[in-house]
């Protein structure tokens, strides 16, 4: 997406450039835009508030949620223990979150 000025918001940016240089694929789950690899879901923004939502151990979840850096992804009420809801981020911290969850992924595909 765009702004009125025609830069991409963060989210777009990322999955940009991990489309480009992570081996990354644009998917869909639950009805939200998201990142995949090799049919993995790692990453997605929330439509409706843009909070970043990646995919981490559960520990890593619970070390960002007890930081304030993220909160428990739970939508329709079910929490989800290795997903992390990112509110503020940008292109640069969207950059690391995103790799931590790609490393995530890449780790449980092996």
């Amino acid at each position: 997406m765009k702004d009125k000025v025609g830069k991409k918001d963060p989210y777009t940016q990322l999955t940009d450039y991990f489309m480009a240089n992570c081996d990354a694929e644009e998917g869909t789950m639950m009805g939200f835009k998201c990142l995949r690899y090799k049919g993995q879901f790692f990453a997605s923004q929330e439509p409706k508030t843009g909070a970043l939502i990646i995919k981490v151990p559960q520990a890593a979840v619970t070390e960002l949620i007890n930081s304030g850096a993220a909160s428990p992804f739970s939508p329709n009420g079910r929490t989800f223990k290795e997903w992390a809801s990112i509110k503020d981020f940008d292109e640069s911290s969207g950059k690391l979150y995103l790799n931590m969850a790609l490393a995530f992924v890449k780790l449980k595909k092996q």
